[in-house]
């Protein structure tokens, strides 16, 4: 899968979930570590949670599993580590407290 087909793929699921606010950062050539970060806000604990699920289910229905996930103990901020495209999934409070799109934007 290319990467802009599992960016949209990533973007979909979280979609299918009612994830808020999702907004994609182009960190190419500003990490070494992944090409896009897909950032998204989950209501609570239990969202933020069932987001993840349902991205690491339907991925693994296609084949391409998450490298890891962390954060899911907590729902806080959990990371879904898909390789090319790392999804972040944070309540709103983390999100506003860390301000990833103002750091990698």
């Amino acid at each position: 899968m290319q990467v802009q087909e599992l960016h949209d793929f990533i973007v979909d699921k979280v979609d299918d979930i009612k994830a808020k606010d999702i907004v994609t950062i182009d960190v190419r050539g500003k990490s070494s570590i992944t090409d896009f970060m897909v950032v998204c806000t989950g209501t609570s604990n239990r969202h933020v949670a069932s987001i993840a699920d349902h991205v690491n289910k339907e991925s693994k229905l296609i084949d391409i599993p998450p490298f890891g996930i962390s954060g899911e103990e907590d729902g806080e901020w959990v990371i879904v580590d898909m390789g090319n495209v790392m999804l972040h999934i944070m309540q709103e409070d983390a999100r506003n407290l860390y301000q990833l799109e103002k750091l990698w934007g």
